[in-house]
């Protein structure tokens, strides 16, 4: 993985899959870092993902706000992935893991007070965990966070940041807990980006390490699979479901194989769908996507 340092989106940013395109890639990368450096990182192509969204005080209190899943594994931008919260497939022995060591990261990096997001890469075949980002400020992520669980993160940073702890600030949604009480949440957020590729002819509609996605929807329900439906309706791209049908619907009547599902591109989701239709097996369609089996087959139960 080569990466242009400073750079937002992951601009810059490529896979080298050989050593004949490593030189293109670091001068790419240096010229579009605004300081003229390139980052060489271990490839973690196709681990799972995982976010979480952390609140600190002065007093070390230490909450996560909300804890957020990838359904596309490593290699897409989390920016272009479809993401769930709270995270739908990590035990508790791995959930406590991964909040210990956002803990760990918070401390080490010297955020005191205010809110993180920190970013784990996860390797499904040995569970190995990797942080792979950590971002010391209120980000994207925490805009979805906050309205996923109703938590003021924005507004409890500014707190915490003149003095306040967090276990003396009163719950906004509650009105009687404090903001020390880790939210909990007995619904499923969705998120879907949602691209333009239609209004930029020539540009590259593969996704990848560079952010392409110039918005996204956002819906909550009480399971999976009725949020990931009420997220497909609020993109506006004439797609009601996840068969594909609306007013925008494409007609494809050749099968999905492996190969089509490995390409990963703004439709991806829909064909995937349209493979657990044909009766194309769902350790394939894992295999070929990094979709976790667990998801696959909530979509599967989709009629």
């Amino acid at each position: 993985m080569v990466r242009a340092s400073f750079a937002m989106g992951g601009t810059g940013a490529s896979w080298v899959y050989e050593p004949a395109q490593l030189q293109e890639a670091v001068r790419s990368a240096i010229s579009e870092s605004p300081i003229g450096q390139a980052w060489l990182e271990e490839s973690v192509l196709g681990w799972k993902e995982y976010e979480l969204e952390v609140m600190r005080d002065k007093k070390d209190n230490f909450v996560v706000v909300c804890s957020i899943e990838n359904l596309d594994p490593m290699g897409v931008h989390t920016g272009d992935s479809i993401t769930v919260a709270p995270a739908q497939t990590l035990t508790d022995r791995e959930y406590q893991i991964l909040r210990d060591l956002a803990h760990r990261v918070l401390s080490a990096v010297g955020v005191e007070t205010g809110g993180s997001n920190v970013q784990f890469g996860v390797d499904p075949k040995t569970g190995r965990v990797v942080v792979i980002e950590m971002n010391p400020r209120v980000s994207r992520s925490s805009a979805l966070a906050s309205k996923a669980t109703g938590f003021p993160i924005a507004k409890l940073a500014a707190l915490v940041a003149i003095g306040y702890t967090l276990d003396e600030i009163t719950n906004d949604i509650t009105g009687q807990t404090k903001a020390a009480f880790e939210p909990s949440l007995d619904y499923v957020v969705v998120k879907i980006p949602r691209w333009a590729f239609e209004k930029f002819p020539g540009v590259d509609s593969t996704l990848g390490p560079q952010m392409k996605s110039v918005g996204e929807s956002m819906a909550l329900g009480r399971t999976f699979p009725e949020a990931l439906n009420k997220a497909i309706q609020s993109l506006e791209i004439g797609v009601d479901a996840l068969d594909g049908s609306g007013s925008n619907r494409e007609l494809i009547t050749e099968p999905e194989t492996f190969a089509t599902l490995q390409h990963p591109t703004a439709d991806r989701l829909f064909r995937v769908y349209r493979a657990i239709q044909q009766g194309m097996s769902l350790e394939e369609i894992s295999k070929a996507t990094g979709y976790d089996l667990w998801f696959l087959a909530q979509m599967k139960e989709i009629s």
